[in-house]
């Protein structure tokens, strides 16, 4: 067996953000999905950026999102995405290369430009998202390094990319290495949108690929169906080995090996942004997980680390967590 050489390698969209803030009335006036994640073309990223106040730009994604955290708390990630051979594309790279993430996939040498995500936040915190894919949706089997894979004890990926048919055999490609590695596979939902445009192929998975399901309460209600927490909750312990849900200021529940436990969300004083909440959730778990934590302690990572995230703007910590979990008992 291949040697541990990284915690979690993520797959995901490679993407920067660009996060500014506006009113509900910005909101309906460009016609913007408030709360949710909606795919655009080239032409509406640049007429909706040209209107946005100036913000936060930075690299991002939401899986990038979630090894920038785990980097954070000081883990080893390994993070695959497509970029561009372009200004973005650079940019994108250096950042996540520089918080010591490996970033075995190759640049887009033609087609489109670097994937960025517009984020408008309005002010009761919510997070409404227009991506422009561009290079991102390109990621494909081939960007898929086995050794890579081999060598994680997670592999983690963005229901995002199941937009794209070569991200699904990327994924499943992944999968089918981890496994025969002995390792684990994860899935986030990412967005209940995206869970209603798949929701067939994301129950599948769940029930024969993946062994830990992160999602968050709206997505976890849309994948099963039903407007009760408690029925997807019963449905998830029957699908999968482990899952993790979050449930904003009611903290989160995590399924682990049928049991249930109940974790308090971290207090924050003022929540200013979620834009990345579930990611750092995603990253404080896996972080506790993968250093053999006990599920509470996992889920108390992951609240750790998305009350720092959305204490500020932009979905990326801005201090250590590895030092917060330190005075918190946690590391």
């Amino acid at each position: 067996m291949t040697d541990l050489k990284y915690d979690v390698a993520g797959i995901g969209n490679a993407l920067v953000d660009v996060i500014s803030n506006a009113d509900d009335a910005f909101l309906a006036a460009n016609s913007i999905e408030k709360g949710g994640m909606t795919l655009i073309d080239a032409d509406r990223a640049d007429a909706l950026y040209a209107k946005m106040a100036p913000g936060v730009e930075s690299s991002g994604g939401s899986c990038a999102n979630t090894i920038a955290g785990l980097a954070s708390l000081g883990g080893k990630g390994a993070f695959f995405g497509k970029v561009r051979n372009d200004q973005l594309g650079e940019v994108f790279i250096h950042d996540i290369k520089s918080l010591g993430v490996a970033f075995p996939a190759s640049l887009a040498q033609e087609g489109a430009p670097t994937g960025r995500c517009l984020v408008v936040v309005t002010p009761d915190a919510q997070r409404s998202m227009s991506t422009f894919l561009g290079a991102a949706q390109k990621l494909g089997p081939d960007d898929i390094d086995a050794d890579t894979i081999r060598a994680a004890a997670v592999t983690y990926m963005e229901g995002y990319l199941w937009d794209e048919p070569g991200a699904k055999d990327a994924f499943l490609k992944a999968a089918k290495i981890a496994h025969e590695a002995g390792r684990l596979v994860s899935l986030t939902l990412s967005d209940s949108f995206c869970v209603d445009r798949f929701r067939d192929e994301f129950r599948r998975l769940a029930k024969d690929e993946v062994d830990l399901l992160f999602a968050n309460e709206a997505e976890i209600l849309s994948l099963y169906q039903t407007d009760v927490f408690d029925d997807a909750l019963q449905q998830v312990r029957k699908d999968c080995k482990f899952a993790a849900l979050t449930r904003s200021e009611q903290g989160s529940v995590i399924v682990a090996n049928g049991e249930v436990h109940v974790v308090d969300a971290a207090k924050v004083d003022k929540v200013v942004d979620t834009t990345g909440a579930g990611d750092l959730f995603a990253a404080g778990f896996l972080y506790g997980l993968t250093r053999g934590k006990d599920p509470v302690t996992c889920g108390r990572l992951g609240a750790l680390a998305a009350a720092e995230v959305i204490s500020h703007y932009g979905p990326r910590p801005q201090v250590s967590l590895a030092e917060l979990a330190k005075k918190e008992g946690l590391a």
